[in-house]
């Protein structure tokens, strides 16, 4: 499992990048989702999101999920170039599969690449 070590992560697997301040889905999520078919992202750029505010949902052959926002901060860019093609989400999470980007959003609450490893591996059993 892919897990980047500059990366902060949340309990309901969403990534952050506090250097880009990119978001995304975590490759743990993708991988227990399976083929990702389907991707529709919620917010726009200028709007508000929130820690646990649905910021996409995403379908695969197995299951459907919402996506939260693991910071506080603004929507300045949106990767639109997921709803033609999602499966990105299964080869790429951390590069060509972020979904928003944010500005001024504080990491300090989210786990560390360590922990998410570790809480990985406890629900994995």
């Amino acid at each position: 499992m892919n897990i980047p070590a500059n990366f902060k992560f949340s309990k309901s697997d969403e990534w952050f990048d506090p250097a880009t301040g990119k978001i995304g889905v975590t490759d743990f999520a993708q991988s227990q989702l399976s083929d990702i078919v389907f991707v529709e992202i919620v917010v726009g750029a200028g709007d508000a999101v929130e820690p646990g505010k649905a910021i996409a949902s995403v379908e695969s052959v197995k299951a459907a999920a919402e996506i939260y926002a693991p910071v506080k901060g603004k929507v300045v860019a949106v990767n639109d170039g997921l709803g033609g093609a999602p499966e990105v989400l299964n080869s790429d999470p951390y590069g060509a599969g972020w979904m928003i980007q944010v500005e001024g959003a504080d990491a300090s609450g989210m786990m560390d690449a360590a922990a998410y490893a570790k809480y990985c591996e406890e629900r994995a059993h």
